[in-house]
């Protein structure tokens, strides 16, 4: 599930996941939201907090999440990424490759570091 946060402001979109992503997730919640503020703004800086909730993804979310990265790639200025599993971190440095996004990840500990730094 992604839930909104309300630190979501601006340009900025603050995520939580919890549990398992879903098709839903991305079509319903993340791409209007994110379609919103590159309207808006150009382009977003976004803040996901995945918290030892996260499970992972369904199949098609999977899908849904590689080409949101491929279709977005110029759509996001900075991505910062708070906890999840171990190899989250190396799964969004792989990622940050194909992007012009500048991203980072933070530990759960960090969470106002990470607000900070993508708000900057």
């Amino acid at each position: 599930m992604i839930t909104i946060l309300p630190e979501t402001k601006g340009d900025l979109l603050a995520l939580k996941t919890e549990s398992k992503l879903t098709h839903s997730d991305y079509i319903d919640v993340l791409l209007p939201r994110l379609r919103q503020i590159t309207q808006e703004h150009g382009k977003a800086r976004i803040l996901c907090d995945m918290g030892e909730e996260f499970e992972g993804w369904e199949l098609q979310a999977m899908w849904d999440d590689a080409r949101f990265g491929l279709d977005h790639r110029h759509d996001v200025s900075k991505f910062a990424v708070i906890g999840g599993p171990d190899w989250i971190d190396w799964g969004v440095r792989i990622a940050s490759l194909l992007t012009d996004t500048e991203v980072a990840t933070f530990t759960p500990e960090e969470k106002q570091s990470a607000l900070e730094w993508v708000k900057t």
